[in-house]
């Protein structure tokens, strides 16, 4: 089905399907656990595989319409960004926060939350969803609003990680987009001082007189961090390509202007994942010569690393080269905009890992979020970063990520819950309201069909 259909067409196949989930959902024998059968993912909490049949959600992967007076958009949960964003450019409009990757889909980012660089403006995904059809805990399917009798679970959904239930369906806002993006890279020789060009360009949406549309930073050393500022515009003088041999990060520190496509701006970091394409050798030129462009892909380079925790090879490697193993310290984290140099200064000493990711977020308004509590009238910068630090003689693995989660915590910030966390129960709920989350798995989810959201994001169940 294409990005438009008519309205009682798309009705009247989408609750088919929403009623075939629900026979599926009904013949799982009693108290069996409750999985969904997903081909890929874009978390990295590694689990054991589940004994059980998962439910087949496949049939919600599609936009269902689009509607350019409204400028929204009906979206299937297992939706991915790319196909998403390939559907609404069509009509002028994206969706208001685009995440990097191109297999995240819409129903994750909302209940396992996403960010680009319009959050400093547009906040995060669930900020522009308006509704939401959510399959539930315990085999419901409800229609959550903020003003309807399920705004519980609408404003408890984000950060949820499939553990109240899965969403089928979202109605979300879009906004206009022009052309090209325009791309000014400002280099700056200390985190205070770049620290507070975020806090002025975020607050003002403008540098040296031009307008601000995004923003987002890489961090390559102390002494050289840049600012990426993006401003939608309705032509270019020349356009970059980087989904071949050309890697958009290395152009960073030098290029001080760029101009990319609106669309292959929203995948700048797809191609190379980032930065974490070296680390299985496609960004050698001799090697990428050889790639087909179709596997220069984030969702092809997750698979990769997949297979190689499930087998632990590179793991074993390192070890019988060096003598210790390196631990996995993939990991976004938000502190507030201040206290972003004590954080960095922390890092650098103590953590190691170059380049990092910076990209600046703010809540669009005072509505609560309970499991996932940002202060609206703060701005917090997002901090990714994804790699390995080499463990020395008698540390155990974890001792580094607990080490930033400490400091996090002092810092007055948060931590996504999409890769490992070590926190003990005590901490976890404090830091992601407990008493709402079990009042919304007692509503939802009294049998605990789904997994326990502290069992699923720390204990990897």
């Amino acid at each position: 089905m294409g990005n438009q259909a008519g309205g009682t067409a798309v009705s009247s196949e989408h609750d088919a399907e929403v009623a075939a989930l629900r026979a599926q959902y009904a013949a799982l024998p009693p108290g069996t656990p409750v999985r969904l059968a997903k081909p890929t993912s874009n978390l990295f909490r590694f689990r054991d595989a589940n004994a059980h049949p998962g439910l087949d959600v496949s049939r919600f992967n599609r936009v269902l319409s689009v509607d350019p007076a409204t400028r929204t958009a009906q979206v299937g949960g297992m939706t991915t960004y790319e196909d998403l964003a390939d559907a609404t450019l069509r009509h002028g409009l994206m969706p208001h926060v685009v995440p990097q990757l191109k297999t995240i889909t819409l129903g994750g980012a909302v209940s396992g939350l996403g960010i680009e660089s319009s959050s400093f403006r547009n906040g995060l995904p669930h900020e522009s969803v308006r509704e939401m059809e959510i399959l539930t805990g315990d085999g419901q399917v409800v229609t959550a609003r903020a003003d309807n009798e399920h705004a519980a679970l609408f404003a408890g959904f984000p950060n949820s990680y499939g553990t109240l239930g899965y969403s089928l369906r979202l109605e979300i806002d879009l906004q206009p987009v022009k052309p090209f993006v325009k791309l000014r890279h400002v280099r700056f020789g200390t985190s205070h001082d770049c620290a507070a060009a975020i806090a002025q360009i975020c607050t003002d949406r403008s540098y040296r007189d031009e307008p601000v549309d995004f923003i987002d930073g890489t961090v390559f050393s102390r002494g050289a961090m840049f600012l990426t500022l993006g401003q939608f515009v309705d032509s270019a003088p020349h356009t970059s390509d980087y989904t071949g041999q050309q890697i958009y990060y290395k152009s960073i520190p030098f290029k001080q202007v760029d101009y990319l496509t609106v669309r292959d701006y929203l995948w700048r970091w797809d191609t190379d994942w980032f930065w974490c394409s070296a680390a299985l050798g496609v960004q050698d030129p001799w090697v990428r010569r050889l790639v087909p462009r179709k596997y220069l892909r984030s969702d092809v380079y997750r698979k990769i690393v997949a297979l190689d925790r499930r087998y632990g090879l590179s793991r074993r490697v390192e070890t019988l080269l060096t003598g210790y193993p390196s631990e996995p310290v993939i990991q976004d984290i938000e502190v507030p905009v201040d206290r972003l140099p004590e954080f960095l200064d922390f890092f650098d000493k103590e953590i190691g890992i170059s380049p990092v990711w910076l990209c600046p977020l703010q809540v669009t308004d005072d509505r609560p979020w309970p499991l996932y509590p940002l202060d609206p009238k703060t701005l917090y910068v997002n901090v990714g970063f994804w790699a390995g630090v080499r463990l020395g003689f008698g540390e155990e693995e974890g001792v580094y990520n607990r080490r930033i989660e400490r400091v996090v915590a002092e810092l007055g910030g948060h931590k996504s819950l999409y890769s490992t966390s070590f926190y003990s129960p005590e901490e976890f709920w404090r830091f992601y309201n407990g008493d709402s989350y079990q009042r919304l798995k007692r509503d939802y989810d009294p049998a605990g069909r789904l997994p326990d959201l502290y069992d699923k994001c720390v204990r990897g169940r």
